[in-house]
């Protein structure tokens, strides 16, 4: 009898514990947003000028532009309006620049690092507290023995894609 009892006990303790353990669900979101949709449901955008005093590349404003309009268009569910969004995003494109990165012994340089900064300014409507201006910044190497023709399309959009993710996570990732 002292056996069916233990058995019985065993078997009920397993019995809620997995009832438990299927109950319980945790659920994750691999995109980093952590927005309240109650409240923020709106953003909008104002044109990145590029204002670089070193370099001005005709595409890399609209690149800019259509990069950052897409990672929050993709990535969370709010609405984008032309102005006046629960979220605002503004700046502009402060810095485009190459400088020389390593001398080899004949004296010339090897690397040339190509740099760009851009300034935003966000202001959240529903909470100003998390309003901010700050700089983002990103740059490339490239071998000195490549014309920066050859390689500024790529490394501008890498550069685009980084500081896009870096407001993206800045504004609406709240890590």
């Amino acid at each position: 009898m002292d056996l069916i009892k233990r058995y019985w006990k065993i078997g009920s303790l397993l019995s809620v514990t997995m009832c438990l353990l299927v109950a319980c669900t945790i659920s994750y979101k691999f995109n980093g947003a952590s927005i309240n949709y109650e409240k923020v449901k709106t953003i909008s955008f104002q044109n990145f000028p590029n204002r670089s005093d070193a370099f001005v590349w005709g595409p890399m404003e609209s690149m800019f532009n259509t990069a950052l309009q897409d990672i929050y268009m993709r990535q969370t569910r709010l609405k984008q309006i032309r102005q006046g969004g629960d979220l605002e995003l503004s700046g502009e494109i402060i810095k485009y620049d190459a400088y020389n990165k390593g001398v080899g012994s004949d004296g010339f340089s090897t690397m040339v690092e190509l740099r760009m900064t851009v300034n935003v300014r966000f202001v959240n409507n529903t909470n100003h507290a998390e309003d901010f201006e700050q700089q983002f910044s990103s740059s490339r190497e490239f071998d000195s023995k490549k014309q920066l023709s050859s390689v500024q399309e790529e490394l501008v959009r890498q550069m685009v894609d980084e500081i896009a993710d870096q407001i993206f996570n800045a504004t609406v990732a709240n890590w």
